[in-house]
């Protein structure tokens, strides 16, 4: 089982093509000495992410959520293929990663794992709830429905859209995402400039 896990990737995003993942990882050699010396990872605030660190992490969650799915045999309705499309399952796998990230290191405890494998269970019922909630599906996915408090703008009528290809929707959304990350960067500098008339 050891030759399955992924590998975290360490690579500058700006390396990679931008429709390909790092498959560039030894399965036989699932750390480096660097990464080994390294504190064990802390949490990902995905509101606060740049456009850089968001992509990198994009990357390394979809690769460990292919693995997560494979190695544990999780159907559709505790994960499903277009998890990407709605925060409230991205914010919960995130979390689930970096779990399994200090679970693995070499810093972690003997029973580390039996504690991840506990907090998986209660995960995985989390991931159910919020999966049926959601309404996504196999082939079609849909926004997450909103309530609508008194005062508030009436949003669009929500309807399901059929996807036929996972994986390229996942790199469509994750650049979008990237883009209007890069974009917010952008203006926050431009609105720096023009408040103090220096040139970054």
């Amino acid at each position: 089982m050891a030759d399955e896990l992924p590998k975290q990737s360490n690579a500058d995003p700006g390396e990679m093509a931008e429709d390909e993942f790092d498959e560039s990882y030894d399965p036989e050699t699932p750390g480096t000495e660097n990464e080994e010396s390294a504190g064990p990872p802390g949490p990902v605030n995905w509101n606060l992410l740049t456009a850089d660190a968001a992509e990198e992490e994009w990357l390394a969650l979809n690769e460990w959520v292919h693995w997560l799915r494979h190695t544990y045999g999780l159907p559709v309705a505790v994960v499903p293929p277009f998890w990407h499309r709605h925060p409230e399952l991205v914010w919960e796998l995130s979390a689930l990663h970096i779990h399994w990230l200090c679970a693995i290191h070499p810093e972690a405890k003997g029973s580390a794992m039996l504690v991840w494998h506990r907090d998986f269970a209660e995960a995985r019922e989390r991931l159910r709830d919020w999966t049926s909630a959601c309404g996504t599906r196999l082939n079609t996915d849909r926004p997450t429905r909103q309530i609508i408090w008194p005062g508030e703008k009436p949003v669009e009528p929500v309807e399901d859209v059929l996807i036929p290809n996972r994986e390229e929707d996942f790199v469509e959304y994750m650049h979008a995402d990237v883009q209007a990350r890069r974009r917010a960067e952008d203006q926050f500098i431009a609105g720096l400039v023009l408040s103090t008339g220096e040139v970054p």
